[in-house]
């Protein structure tokens, strides 16, 4: 896996993804349970720099 985010894009990823993990523990519905998911998995891409979706689409914010 090769880092296709830049540092910029990694910090949002991190930052929204806690909250959107918080937003998940706060409520009890199902919304709220997806919320969770998606920012465990935006902190997951965040803190390895690695999108598959931008690998796939063959984007990347990082600059070479």
């Amino acid at each position: 896996m090769k880092q296709n985010e830049s540092n910029v894009d990694r910090i949002i990823r991190v930052v929204a993804g806690i909250a959107l993990i918080f937003i998940g523990f706060s409520g009890g519905s199902g919304l709220a349970i997806v919320a969770g998911v998606i920012g465990a998995v935006l902190v997951f891409t965040g803190v390895l720099g690695f999108c598959p979706i931008y690998a796939a689409l063959k984007i990347g914010t990082l600059k070479k």
